[in-house]
Formats: C-alpha cells, sequence, structure tokens
C-alpha cells in the first residue's frame, strides 16, 4: 500500500511551515545540482568547439572548477537530506551512499593536493570513480520521482549517471564520447528539473501518516 501511496497527488493535510521549507531545500538541490551540471557541460561543449584534444579540457580557473565541485556537492546534499520518502530504511541507506561520497571527496582533495578537480582530469581516470556514490544519490533522487510521478527520464539519469562515471573512469569512452554522454547528461537533467520544480508542493509531502520509521 505504501508504494502506490508515494505518488499520490492528493493534499492529505495542510501543509506546515516545516514542510514547506523542506521540500523547498529539496527543489532548491534539484535547481543547483542541475545548474552546476549545466555549465560544466556549455564548458566542456565550448572545448570540443575549440578542437582541443585534452580530456575535458575547462576553459575557467582551477579554483572556480574546485567551488563548483563543493557546491555541486553541497546541492546533492540538499536533495538527499530533504527528500521525503515513506520507508525510512531507503532515506537510512541514501544518507550513508552520501556520505561515502564525502569521504570520496576528501580523498579527491587529498590525491589532488588541495584541488580535488585535478584527479577527475588525469589520463587515464581513475579518480573519477570516487564521483561514483554522489552520482548514485543524485540518481536515487531522480529515480524516485520517476517513480513517483512518471518522470520517465529520472529513470534514464539514474542509470546513466554512475554508468557513464565509471565508463569514463576506466577509459571506455575516450574523450570525445565521455564529452558528448556528459552533455547529454545534462540536457536530460534540465528538462528534469524544469519538469519538477514547478509541481505543487503538497505532492513531495503526500500522506504523513504512512511514513515509516
Amino acid at each position: 500500500m505504501v508504494y502506490f501511496l508515494m505518488g499520490d497527488t492528493n493534499l492529505f493535510q495542510t501543509l506546515t511551515k516545516e514542510d514547506k521549507i523542506t521540500v523547498v531545500l529539496y527543489r532548491t538541490g534539484i535547481f543547483l545540482s542541475t545548474l552546476i551540471i549545466s555549465i560544466s557541460a556549455f564548458i566542456v561543449f565550448k572545448s570540443l568547439q575549440a578542437a582541443d584534444t585534452q580530456v575535458f579540457p575547462f576553459i575557467i580557473s582551477g579554483l572556480s572548477l574546485n567551488v563548483m565541485l563543493l557546491v555541486l556537492y553541497f546541492s546533492v546534499g540538499l536533495s538527499v537530506f530533504f527528500i521525503h520518502l515513506y520507508i525510512g530504511k531507503f532515506y537510512r541507506a541514501l544518507k550513508k551512499i552520501y556520505y561515502i561520497a564525502v569521504v570520496c571527496l576528501a580523498v579527491l582533495f587529498f590525491i589532488g593536493h588541495g584541488n580535488p578537480v585535478i584527479p577527475l582530469l588525469r589520463v587515464p581516470p581513475y579518480g573519477a570513480l570516487l564521483l561514483l556514490p554522489l552520482s548514485l544519490c543524485l540518481g536515487f533522487v531522480t529515480a524516485k520521482e520517476a517513480f513517483c510521478f512518471r518522470l520517465i527520464e529520472g529513470y534514464i539519469l539514474a542509470v546513466m549517471m554512475p554508468a557513464h562515471v565509471f565508463f569514463y573512469s576506466v577509459g571506455v569512452l575516450d574523450a570525445k564520447s565521455a564529452a558528448y554522454g556528459f552533455i547529454f547528461i545534462a540536457f536530460m537533467l534540465v528538462f528534469f528539473m524544469f519538469r519538477k520544480i514547478f509541481m505543487p508542493l503538497h505532492y513531495d509531502i503526500g500522506d504523513k501518516s504512512a511514513y515509516q520509521p
């Protein structure tokens, strides 16, 4: 019964101030994640136009890239901690994956000597494997929305994002294929984001009496 209630769009109860704040924070996380990935994809696209042969060449400073990566982790964290799930064990598992992602970020800082983006751009880019937990977190968010509200692109993103990170990191994708794959993911995320963030706030809350500890 819980599974079918998850995507119910009925207004079961008046939303509290806390309900509204948590939904806004959750959707802000989705928006910021999409924004950062889209900006990164635009930079990759401009680099492709410049016919640069480096792996994922960027045209902005390393400091800016590091800041963008930190904002991405923060934004995914917003969605993880303010997501509304009826099944408590799913929520706890998701948070554990995010904690692992944060540990991986610390490792990126360590092996990049304070520049976490650098290990992602080395050849071969094995360091990108450390982004897998983060991509799984964001993929869980998109899959949850796909399940609840039939945002089919959410399922596609849930599979593509970790798969892209893995295949890029082990060298299965060459630079151009990885770049075009990343641009496609960004495009799908923008489509997903616009379909999600304008939904009525109560869609994310559902029936609070059905929540499990």
